[in-house]
């Protein structure tokens, strides 16, 4: 039986105090009901003694606290899940937005979900391409992984996105392959092109896509990765499907806990953040993985703008502590025109290893992979000497590092947003681009490799 109070005492904005109650639980989930029928909800934010805190999912405005009642539900938020939310558009928190009929759950699952068990897990080691030569052949995507993007304001992260969302593949698998989309603090526009996006490809048929808009509650933007999470936990562990996580903007949901935080008068950690902001981070991203005896398994790609494009900042640095990885973008090469703008030396897949060679993708890709990087660098490094003292100061190998790593990220890295390349084709294009370099500089791959691959 709900227990209902009509002892609520004050409301300062989307805070309210609830005084006498017994038995509320932090996180609670609560019914206000107004005397004109009408019924907003809210949830525990902090229980203290006899008195329980509640943070509104909307506004406070016109509500009379004199004559209005709190209703305590006994469970936290939990979402309606089944197999049919594939093709579908739902708000942040879990309500249809495409104009279709509510989902008929086959289950209600709490959105906090239950934790993996760390003996249960089985190691990430199946290599998911997702059609990007600069993810894919040189920071491999395995299966079970969480690898974050960070990217920078006015960068191209949501075109990345779509683009993975819609090019991903498990190869050589028979498991169905799903996609979450959690958009979280988004304008309307870039809602609608996700969307629009999904529809005009048919990805949206394998999708599920939740949107938090920039105008919502803060509190709803907090639910949203976590309702994200627990459909692709029940995707990916009870209909066995390979479930792939995309959640954009992580910094608008870290933006939220600190708004959240402050309206709790919380002592603030570095920069502002909740000193907990390390933990509850790990809370979205340890929601991936795989189970020992489970085919399904959840990939995840938190995509976050650094703000002031600061690598140090708290959001990306803690992400980059909890993740195995990162794909940086960088505003240079955008300026340049190169699309996606993906800076393959800082990048890193900290997995990559356990998802490449032979009967994965290929027995050259780890040597070729070491070889892209090495040259690229030396390019790199030719072109600012070149800068500094002009080309006559480099030596002849020096000058065709140089013209490598221009090839190398106009034709490498520079694939646009609507090019899908298979493995074979990335690992191909690598080895054209090598042709540039004498064989002699071509010390990190194996003769044997160099003989059967190196095809004039």
């Amino acid at each position: 039986m709900y227990k209902e109070y009509k002892t609520i005492r004050e409301v300062v904005g989307p805070l309210m105090l609830v005084a006498g109650v017994e038995g509320v639980k932090y996180n609670e989930l609560v019914d206000i009901l107004c005397e004109n029928g009408e019924v907003r909800q809210g949830k525990v934010l902090e229980v203290n003694g006899d008195k329980a805190v509640v943070q509104l999912f909307e506004s406070s405005q016109g509500l009379q606290i004199a004559r209005a009642k709190a209703r305590f539900l006994g469970h936290a938020q939990q979402l309606a899940v089944s197999k049919d939310m594939l093709g579908r558009v739902f708000d942040g928190m879990g309500n249809p937005r495409d104009g279709g009929a509510p989902v008929i759950p086959e289950k209600m699952l709490d959105i906090n979900g239950e934790p993996i068990n760390p003996a249960a897990r089985d190691y990430p080691n199946e290599f998911i391409q997702t059609g990007v030569s600069a993810i894919d052949g040189l920071n491999t995507l395995v299966r079970g992984q969480k690898l974050p993007v960070f990217s920078m304001s006015g960068l191209p992260h949501a075109e990345l996105a779509a683009q993975i969302a819609r090019q991903a593949k498990v190869r050589g698998s028979d498991s169905k392959f799903a996609v979450v989309f959690a958009a979280i603090g988004i304008t309307f526009e870039e809602a609608q092109y996700f969307v629009e996006d999904f529809k005009r490809t048919g990805a949206i048929e394998r999708t599920v896509l939740f949107t938090n808009l920039a105008n919502d509650p803060a509190v709803e933007r907090i639910a949203t990765p976590r309702i994200a999470l627990t459909c692709a936990e029940y995707l990916a562990f009870t209909c066995e499907m390979h479930v792939l996580v995309i959640m954009t903007d992580i910094t608008n949901y870290a933006e939220a806990l600190r708004e959240v935080s402050a309206a709790r008068r919380e002592i603030p950690g570095r920069r502002g953040y909740p000193g907990y902001l390390y933990t509850d981070l790990a809370t979205l991203y340890e929601r991936a993985g795989r189970i020992r005896g489970c085919k399904g398994s959840i990939t995840q790609i938190p995509i976050l703008t650094m703000p002031e494009d600061d690598k140090t900042h708290p959001i990306p640095d803690l992400t980059g502590y909890i993740t195995e990885g990162q794909i940086i973008l960088s505003r240079d090469l955008y300026k340049k025109g190169i699309n996606p703008p993906i800076d393959v030396l800082p990048s890193l897949s900290r997995l990559k290893d356990k998802g490449i060679g032979r009967d994965k993708t290929r027995e050259d890709h780890a040597d070729t992979m070491n070889q892209l990087f090495a040259a690229y660098a030396r390019g790199k490094e030719s072109k600012e000497l070149s800068a500094i003292l002009g080309e006559a100061a480099l030596s002849d190998v020096d000058k065709l590092y140089a013209k490598f790593a221009d090839a190398f990220e106009k034709e490498y890295v520079a694939q646009g947003f609507d090019t899908d390349r298979s493995i074979e084709e990335t690992l191909d294009l690598g080895w054209k681009l090598l042709k540039i370099l004498p064989k002699s500089e071509l010390k990190r791959i194996r003769e044997e490799y160099i003989e059967k691959y190196m095809k004039e």
